[in-house]
């Protein structure tokens, strides 16, 4: 499982003009699945980004979580994190998983994340969508979970 992993001011999500997620300071995460990812992996996720030090203490160092901050988090799904460009000029998508055995690990993210952070917000697994966001920052970070 790939995620990059932006902290924002906010952020939202819109599919045709309408907005299905919206969230103020926190993480915006976009959050790949890959062939072989499984339980352990979401569960492994999950704790990493409600974990990770990505907000400042007055110091001005990175020492404090999204649980720290009490922020919010709004998931979307992105299959293509796992775009293969290393022939041709067309991405390869071989290693993502396929998308009806994704969507229901997407939505075990989102449900796991959402035992632990007091608001969660999320995209439409296989939607085109609009994201919007306000970099706070910026900080973003890129993790898997195989590495």
């Amino acid at each position: 499982m790939r995620a990059v992993i932006q902290r924002v001011k906010k952020a939202s999500v819109e599919i045709e003009g309408h907005t299905v997620g919206t969230i103020g300071r926190g993480l915006l995460v976009f959050l790949g699945i890959g062939k072989d990812d499984g339980i352990k992996d979401i569960e492994w996720m999950v704790e990493k980004i409600i974990h990770l030090r990505m907000f400042e203490k007055e110091d001005g160092k990175l020492d404090e979580s999204l649980l720290d901050v009490d922020g919010e988090l709004l998931l979307v799904s992105q299959f293509t994190l796992y775009g293969d460009c290393s022939k041709g000029r067309r991405p390869s998508f071989t290693d993502a998983m396929d998308a009806k055995e994704a969507k229901k690990l997407f939505e075990l993210c989102v449900e796991k994340a959402r035992d632990k952070v007091k608001r969660v917000e999320s995209g439409i697994f296989q939607s085109f969508m609009d994201v919007s966001l306000v970099n706070e920052g910026p900080v973003t970070l890129i993790i898997d979970s195989r590495q």
